[in-house]
């Protein structure tokens, strides 16, 4: 076992926290700032064009409370790049740029705020799934033509030229399979026994993953990995978090990540998002329903067992301060 194998960057925010607080959409900022992403690179795009634009973002998200800024590499691969005509050399100098600019944006932040020199907020360098780069869909629903050795080829320079840029973690994130998370701990133990990652599926109900998986199961066949410090989900419907956290507290008492969608529904088809059918929840006594609203629904993620949470598709810092709020009001 590697001298550092129990490191977790996440403790030195929980340990004097009620919860950590992972940011919003990245993706969403920009379109609301006026990039058109509608493209096979997402928000990566904007990592050659406009890189301003990602500081900007993951300042924002810090001024709102966030612990933690999550790169915009989610679909940034060496194989995607070099398709639009990049160098291998150029395409991991862009995926290093991912964390770059989050780590410009924490010194910015940090400059402004020395009260945070003493408990940092972290860089997260977002990993995200095969069918991401696939740009199908798939990441939601899972079922890829690679098998656990072939996904093991595709990720694993992502990762080297992610971690050669050190962030402080890995977010690898919106799995639809346990054979993928299994796949990227097979690199952490072999390949990367000193880097630390989270593990975030996604999920299609309130205890299944996007491939119908059970996600207590999935969760079993990882939650010995010295190298994940955290395992959760992400890119998933508000409604079944509470469930999901209650099954994946079932089967590890590492920490567990929650970064669940607004509350809007997305057609991959059509790339566009509607509104859902709302489920009404009085999560706090108040009287009051909180469809769409990540910090009404908190008490009751924390109760389950959550202990980090954040927002994913059509989330902003409104939305990250609301939680940052709740949290000082937990003291």
């Amino acid at each position: 076992m590697p001298a550092d194998a129990t490191r977790n960057p996440l403790s030195a925010i929980t340990a004097q926290q009620p919860f950590l607080i992972v940011d919003g959409a990245l993706a969403t900022e920009l379109e609301r700032a006026g990039f058109d992403l509608n493209d096979s690179l997402w928000s990566a795009r904007v990592l050659a064009d406009e890189p301003q634009a990602i500081v900007d973002v993951h300042r924002a998200y810090f001024e709102a409370g966030a612990d933690v800024a999550t790169t915009a590499s989610y679909q940034a691969t060496l194989e995607g790049l070099m398709a639009r005509s990049l160098s291998e050399t150029q395409a991991s100098a862009l995926i290093q740029r991912s964390v770059t600019l989050a780590a410009q944006a924490r010194s910015e932040y940090l400059a402004a705020h020395p009260e945070r020199l003493d408990c940092p907020p972290l860089v997260a360098a977002s990993v995200g799934p095969y069918g991401a780069y696939l740009a199908d869909g798939s990441e939601y629903r899972g079922g890829y033509a690679l098998d656990r050795a072939g996904l093991r080829d595709f990720h694993r320079a992502r990762l080297a030229t992610l971690l050669d840029a050190k962030p402080d973690v890995l977010a690898v994130e919106t799995l639809p399979c346990a054979e993928e998370a299994q796949a990227v701990c097979d690199l952490l133990r072999d390949d990367f026994p000193t880097a630390r990652a989270w593990i975030a599926f996604s999920a299609r109900n309130a205890t299944e993953l996007s491939d119908g998986t059970p996600i207590r199961e999935a969760v079993r066949a990882i939650a010995d990995c010295e190298q994940v410090v955290a395992i959760g989900v992400n890119c998933t419907a508000l409604e079944h978090i509470e469930s999901l956290v209650r099954e994946i507290r079932g089967e590890t008492d590492k920490d567990i990540v929650i970064y669940p969608n607004s509350g809007e529904v997305y057609d991959p088809v059509t790339k566009t998002w509607s509104a859902a059918c709302a489920v009404s929840v009085d999560s706090d006594g108040d009287g009051l329903d909180h469809d769409h609203d990540l910090a009404g629904w908190t008490p009751r993620w924390l109760a389950a067992g959550a202990t980090a949470i954040g927002g994913c598709c059509r989330t902003g810092p409104g939305d990250i301060r609301a939680l940052a709020d709740l949290r000082k009001a937990l003291g």
